[in-house]
């Protein structure tokens, strides 16, 4: 693997990382993505439970932090659509 001078010391895939820099991509994130382990780069990050499985608290709780007005006479479902579309 050659090392370029715009690169960082460490690019595990060197043609990747050229690919996406002749794409535009900034050095910071083209080098991010070629030193991915290609295992886990697909898999989904949060472990937390869908809005549809929350206790009727929670939304009405998440909603109050992020400050949606009118909380207190909505349900559940327009919570959650709230939240969604905030």
């Amino acid at each position: 693997m050659a090392k370029h001078e715009d690169q960082g010391p460490q690019i595990k895939k060197d043609a990747q990382y050229e690919a996406l820099r002749g794409q535009g991509m900034r050095q910071e994130k083209a080098a991010r993505i070629a030193n991915a382990d290609s295992r886990q780069a697909g898999r989904k990050g949060g472990k937390a439970p869908p809005c549809e499985e929350w206790t009727e608290e929670a939304p009405q709780d998440k909603a109050q932090e992020i400050g949606i007005q009118g909380r207190s006479t909505m349900t559940k479902d327009e919570l959650i659509e709230a939240l969604r579309g905030h």
